[in-house]
């Protein structure tokens, strides 16, 4: 036997595959991947050398010359194809048919990754068969494709329990936010959840919202229907710190107050309570105030000094309202153009709700804005003992009529200075347990808390997990559908049904 009866080539080229796979598997031990490659190496130089003969008479052929040209042929097409996809996965673009653009982010979310102050990186520890890692995959290859300063790394807690052990992982699906020593946790891939929590990470200190209490207001800790549980969870996921004050105890609202809000209190604000809100407003502070029909706390001396003051009587309108509901509960579809309204899409819906005044010559200095009116078609109803069917003109208030509006001084203040904002919507209700969640009502909660925060980037993001839209129609629209569906079309199949039915009688 001689070296020209032993397969080297054979030998050389597993060598060289074995090496390769050896390496993908155990890449901490190198020796083993680069002894088989050196080995290969070695095994392929000895059948060159000892064939060299025979490989240079097969070269020479006219097959082989072919063959040649198909393998430069092909190893070119190779390459071409290396090239594109190298550029795509650098300059990737991203298509989204989904019927309600699901793997699209919310203009919202975009404001935010646009505004990052520095690199936020994002580990998710879940497993490919788990129910949430592919929507963690598509949501956030969206969020790193948008901004080079997020990095997103996904952990098999299985795989990787040491690494699941530092972090304290005690679940799967669950995503950790971290930037400049700040952490948060995500235990849901709804992009609220992601951009709620990238807003904080990114962010040194968090706007304190705080909610005045001592007069019968709605709980924060009540989860209840008529608690602000879901308003304050609301609040926090968007990166507030919340909390409350009494300004019977103290006197003054604390520093580092962003927003105050008063969410409707039942029973009376005292003169000096009002005094301490005032002063609030005049240093620069931002006032989101709920004030509701029938009640106790009377805020009019506190709101004429701005020129604003709420109208008697409760808000009845016969068109924009929610079908089969009372006559009060308003359906508002009428929004003047502002900050606060400019993304809303949806309808909002205010139960009992009351209307809002200004005075131009005491507000003179501010500039009023309402933001939701009634229809045309609307009234302030004085008398609500009895059932409200009619329009009294000499008693009611003919609409259409605001119930929510935004003020603020027309001239800028002197810089340094923070600029006062206030935001006065004739109803409490909408922010409760019960409503908050409705269509229309949680956006129209944030943008006002966004715009009185001045933190523009922090709005509702309106949620895409389905793609199912619900069609609540006013008073006039459902009378339309039952006219349509109950009426009309069996009334068009059973004409129709005779007809044909004399024709073929005819025949």
């Amino acid at each position: 036997m001689n070296l020209k009866t032993v397969p080297l080539g054979v030998i050389g080229v597993l060598s060289a595959v074995a090496g390769a796979i050896g390496y993908s598997l155990v890449p901490e031990k190198l020796w083993i991947a680069t002894l088989l490659e050196v080995s290969a190496l070695l095994c392929l130089i000895t059948f060159s050398i000892v064939h060299f003969s025979g490989l240079k008479a097969f070269t020479t052929r006219r097959s082989t010359r072919l063959g040649a040209n198909s393998i430069m042929m092909i190893l070119l097409f190779v390459a071409i194809l290396a090239i594109v996809n190298f550029l795509a996965a650098r300059h990737s673009i991203r298509w989204d048919l989904s019927e309600n653009q699901n793997f699209s982010l919310a203009p919202q979310t975009y404001r935010v990754i646009r505004s990052l102050p520095r690199e936020v990186s994002v580990t998710v520890f879940t497993r490919e068969k788990d129910p949430g890692y592919q929507a963690y995959k598509e949501r956030l290859d969206s969020y790193r494709q948008a901004s080079s300063k997020i990095s997103v790394e996904f952990v098999d807690p299985e795989r990787q329990p040491k690494i699941a052990q530092q972090y304290g992982i005690s679940r799967t699906d669950t995503a950790v936010f971290e930037s400049a020593g700040q952490t948060v946790r995500v235990n849901a891939p709804s992009e609220v959840e992601l951009t709620g929590a990238l807003i904080r990470v990114s962010q040194d200190s968090k706007k304190r919202v705080l909610f005045l209490e001592g007069h019968g207001e709605p709980s924060l800790d009540d989860r209840e229907r008529t608690g602000l549980f879901a308003a304050r969870e609301i609040l926090i996921k968007q990166g507030y710190e919340v909390g409350t004050v009494s300004l019977l105890k103290e006197e003054a609202v604390p520093d580092r107050t962003a927003i105050l809000i008063v969410a409707g209190p039942r029973r009376p604000v005292t003169a000096e309570e009002q005094e301490r809100i005032y002063t609030y407003v005049e240093k620069g502070g931002h006032l989101l105030l709920f004030i509701d029909p029938d009640t106790q706390a009377d805020l009019n001396p506190l709101l004429k000094r701005w020129g604003l003051g709420v109208g008697p009587g409760a808000l009845v309108d016969l068109q924009d309202r929610l079908a089969q509901g009372d006559l009060t509960s308003l359906l508002v579809r009428t929004f003047t153009e502002h900050e606060i309204t400019s993304d809303l899409s949806a309808a909002v819906l205010f139960p009992l709700a009351r209307h809002i005044t200004f005075d131009e010559q005491v507000g003179s200095a501010w500039d009023y804005v309402p933001l939701a009116r009634t229809s045309p078609n609307s009234w302030a109803e004085t008398d609500m003992k009895g059932r409200v069917v009619n329009l009294d003109e000499k008693e009611d208030i003919k609409g259409p009529l605001p119930m929510a509006a935004a003020l603020s001084p027309k001239v800028a203040p002197e810089e340094g200075k923070p600029r006062p904002a206030i935001v006065v919507i004739g109803n409490s209700t909408f922010a409760t347990n019960a409503y908050v969640n409705f269509p229309g009502n949680s956006d129209f909660f944030l943008h006002s808390t966004a715009w009185l925060a001045e933190e523009r980037n922090i709005m509702a993001i309106v949620p895409k997990d389905s793609a199912l839209r619900p069609f609540t129609p006013n008073p006039l629209e459902e009378r339309a559908l039952l006219y349509l569906q109950v009426i009309l079309l069996p009334a068009t199949m059973l004409f129709s049904g005779i007809m044909v039915w004399r024709k073929r009688r005819r025949l």
